[in-house]
C-alpha cells in the first residue's frame, strides 16, 4: 500500500483531524446526535476554530523546539502584527504572539534538529527589521495542547 504518511501528518498539523463523536457521546453518555449537534453549533458560533492532532515530534522528525524571543529594530517596531503574519506562513514557526516586557514577539519553532533550526534561522527569523533573537531550547515536552505525554 502506498505511504502517505508525510502528506496526511501535514493535513492533520493544519486542522484536518475530526472529534471523535462516539468516543465523546460515552464519555458523555450522551447521545452522539446530541454531541454532533452541539459541536456543529460550537463551530458555528466560531468557538471552535479547528481540530487537529496531536504528535509524538521525534516520531515524526519535528523533534528540535525551541522558543524564540525577538526584538524589532525601530523602523519596524510599530507593526508586530505585520512581521508575525509573515513569520506565521512559515510551516516550521508553530506559534507567534506578541509580548510584553523586554521582547516583542516570541515564536515557537519545530524542527528536525538543531542544524535545520540553524539553517531556519539564518534563511528566516534573521531577516531586515529583527535587531535581537534569542532562542530557548526546550530539552523536554511534559504537556502539549491540553495532553500530557
Amino acid at each position: 500500500m502506498k505511504d502517505i504518511s508525510q502528506k496526511l501528518i501535514g493535513l492533520l498539523h493544519r486542522g484536518y483531524a475530526t472529534p471523535q463523536i462516539a468516543r465523546i457521546a460515552k464519555r458523555l453518555k450522551e447521545p452522539s446526535t446530541t454531541i454532533h449537534y452541539n459541536i456543529k453549533k460550537l463551530e458555528n458560533e466560531g468557538q471552535v476554530k479547528a481540530y487537529k492532532a496531536v504528535f509524538d515530534y521525534k516520531k515524526i522528525e519535528q523533534g528540535f523546539c525551541a522558543y524564540v524571543l525577538l526584538n524589532f529594530s525601530p523602523d519596524e517596531y510599530g507593526d508586530p502584527e505585520r512581521i508575525g503574519r509573515e513569520l506565521a506562513k512559515y510551516e516550521e514557526i508553530e506559534s507567534v504572539d506578541i509580548i510584553t516586557g523586554d521582547w516583542e514577539m516570541v515564536i515557537k519553532v519545530r524542527a528536525n534538529d538543531q542544524d535545520a533550526y540553524y539553517e531556519f534561522v539564518k534563511s528566516v527569523i534573521s531577516r531586515k527589521g529583527v535587531s535581537k533573537i534569542t532562542t530557548l531550547m526546550s530539552l523536554k515536552q511534559i504537556k502539549t495542547e491540553f495532553v500530557e505525554l
